[in-house]
């Protein structure tokens, strides 16, 4: 086990806050204790925001290259939150100075550049360096409760999984233009939240076998330029300056699994709905909904076979549920918990492995790149269907 670690996140951003926050929290969570976790720094080539990020969540200092922090001695952990088509380069680079690497999904912008970095991957942890990808939906208590319906049987087979992910960060044509609205089909909304979508349904219902009917849309077709730097989804004063959309507002797909089928929608374009995944998954023996805006409950239904009370319940969750027990630091039924907490439970998961905490003893381990992999896979299959008029790609 290692004597102690000492962790980086490279972006102040809006998820590069939230990694930053969470191995602030994550020798707090759960037993055995974690070695001692010391947060060195915080990376971004903008000084500002990574000064600013650092004195906030306690880091010793900021740097402005990745190169540095890849040269740094007491760094042994780094988690990359900065655009995808930067994710190569950067984590390619933090794996050969053997750093342990957590990368933000999707894994990057291209399937060959995607591909390479989980080469990259096996050949790290070969060496004894691991790197792995964040899918943080995974450490939701009420979806990883409801896989746990499906696998023990209690809901049981799955006949149809219908999701959506809808977001409204673009749906004003005054946002500003960023690296979000660059890049070639499939790399807007697909990619930002479709991603989330995709790997919630396939821990749900096992691997997609096929894709059909896809459909990507640009609403707003040109954004104007802003006058400062822009940070996550934020807004800021722009010109009259406008360059073109070249990705995707939204997005619709169907697939099928090896049990049951599905459907699929995403947009960044849904006024009113800031971080809205929803899903409902019919099983055998019954069916249950999620809505990321009320983390705290799930709406089960499981049939009684004489129908006359049939219809979904509440279900509150608490310490009986998945990550909750001894994972809060209040874990007391219905005291509730959020977004930011599964990033918590995502960094203590990677502290635990590259700690060498055993499997048995840990919490479910992150994805590895190859699972990074294979998420763009399905979000190229889509791509693939939509330039195609909806043909079906098997997987």
């Amino acid at each position: 086990m290692a004597e102690g670690l000492g962790v980086a996140v490279i972006g102040a951003g809006m998820a590069g806050k939230a990694h930053a926050a969470a191995y602030r929290t994550a020798s707090a969570l759960y037993s055995p204790v974690l070695p001692p976790v010391r947060l060195v720094s915080i990376g971004d080539v903008n000084a500002e925001f990574g000064s600013l990020a650092a004195r906030r969540f306690g880091y010793e200092r900021n740097d402005t290259s990745w190169q540095a922090i890849a040269e740094a001695d007491d760094i042994d952990v780094v988690s990359v939150v900065i655009a995808n088509s930067l994710h190569r380069e950067v984590v390619e680079g933090l794996l050969a100075a053997g750093k342990h690497v957590l990368c933000e999904k999707p894994l990057s912008d291209t399937l060959d550049d995607a591909r390479a970095m989980a080469d990259a991957a096996r050949e790290a942890e070969a060496g004894g360096n691991l790197a792995r990808i964040g899918f943080t939906f995974r450490r939701t208590p009420g979806i990883a409760y409801i896989r746990d319906l499906i696998r023990n049987g209690v809901l049981g087979n799955v006949l149809h999984f219908s999701g959506r992910y809808w977001t409204d960060y673009g749906f004003s044509p005054s946002a500003p233009m960023s690296w979000r609205y660059k890049g070639g089909p499939g790399s807007g909304a697909l990619a930002d939240v479709g991603s989330h979508l995709t790997y919630v349904s396939e821990f749900l219902c096992g691997d997609i076998q096929s894709i059909s009917g896809g459909r990507l849309a640009t609403a707003i077709d040109k954004r104007p330029l802003p006058l400062a730097a822009v940070m996550g989804h934020d807004h800021v004063a722009v010109s009259d300056t406008f360059e073109a959309v070249e990705n995707d507002d939204y997005a619709a797909f169907n697939a099928a699994f090896a049990h049951g089928s599905g459907s699929f929608e995403v947009s960044r374009v849904a006024a009113g709905h800031a971080n809205s995944l929803q899903f409902e998954v019919f099983c055998e023996n019954g069916g249950a909904k999620f809505d990321q805006r009320r983390p705290n409950e799930i709406q089960l239904f499981l049939n009684d076979e004489s129908g006359i009370q049939n219809g979904y319940r509440q279900v509150i969750l608490g310490p009986g549920h998945p990550y909750i027990a001894g994972g809060l630091a209040m874990d007391a039924p219905e005291v509730g918990f959020g977004q930011n907490d599964a990033f918590g439970y995502q960094a203590r998961a990677f502290l635990e492995e590259v700690a060498g905490f055993p499997a048995g003893e840990s919490l479910p381990r992150c994805a590895t790149f190859d699972e990074g992999v294979r998420n763009m896979e399905l979000l190229a299959a889509v791509t693939e269907s939509a330039l195609n008029n909806g043909k079906k790609i098997t997987l």
